[in-house]
């Protein structure tokens, strides 16, 4: 049986879009009445509460508040809706080429998982963007309270497609540490460069583009 692949979702999948995503951010900031550049900072401060905890009003709420803002209801309402609004345009923009080959692992049999330390915006739009179809399983951080490169997240993924971790190939560019997570969970790891090197000095088979990623495969 061809082996399952468990893909990365940001900077492996579709680029992660940071510079749009602390524009945006900068633009929730005067709809919620606070300064633009310490809302941007406060949003890359609480990452990990963000992704295993917050939902985008909750983030919008608390981070307003902490910077001395009163927003409204009706403010949150619109400032989260903004943040909804980037999600769904970023998990829209899937390269054709990578499309191409999810469908070609697929037709070879390769079961797919992916696994994303990611917010509730992007799990919530996720079942609507081209990725969605193509996978059999996905495992994000916002919904099981866990996130990479903790062995767990891996193991959770592993259990839903049916396999142990040791019969998956795990694909990243190696953000949040995922790489050395996805190897002490016993998976085989890929670091692919495409969009982003974000771990450079990881050892082991890594991807120019994921376009390689089949034939790799292949070869194991």
């Amino acid at each position: 049986m061809p082996r399952p692949v468990i893909f990365d979702l940001y900077h492996t999948l579709v680029d992660g879009a940071d510079s749009e995503r602390d524009r945006v951010v900068g633009e929730m900031a005067l709809m919620v009445g606070v300064e633009p550049a310490a809302l941007v900072d406060a949003y890359h401060a609480t990452w990990r509460d963000r992704m295993l905890r917050w939902d985008v009003a909750e983030t919008v709420r608390v981070l307003a508040g902490r910077l001395g803002g009163t927003p409204t209801e009706e403010q949150v309402t619109r400032a989260a809706a903004h943040r909804r609004e980037l999600a769904i345009r970023v998990l829209g923009r899937v390269a054709p080429e990578t499309l191409a080959v999810l469908d070609a692992l697929r037709a070879d049999g390769h079961p797919l998982g992916l696994i994303s330390n990611a917010t509730a915006e992007t799990a919530e739009a996720w079942p609507a963007g081209p990725l969605a179809r193509r996978f059999d399983v996905t495992v994000f951080s916002c919904e099981v309270g866990v996130a990479k490169p903790d062995p767990a997240i891996y193991r959770a993924a592993a259990e839903r497609l049916g396999v142990a971790p040791g019969d998956c190939v795990f694909v990243g560019d190696g953000a949040d540490g995922e790489l050395a997570g996805a190897r002490a969970a016993g998976m085989t790891v890929i670091r692919t460069t495409e969009h982003h090197d974000s771990d450079p000095d990881w050892t082991g088979p890594a991807l120019a583009a994921l376009s390689e990623l089949p034939a790799l495969l292949g070869q194991g």
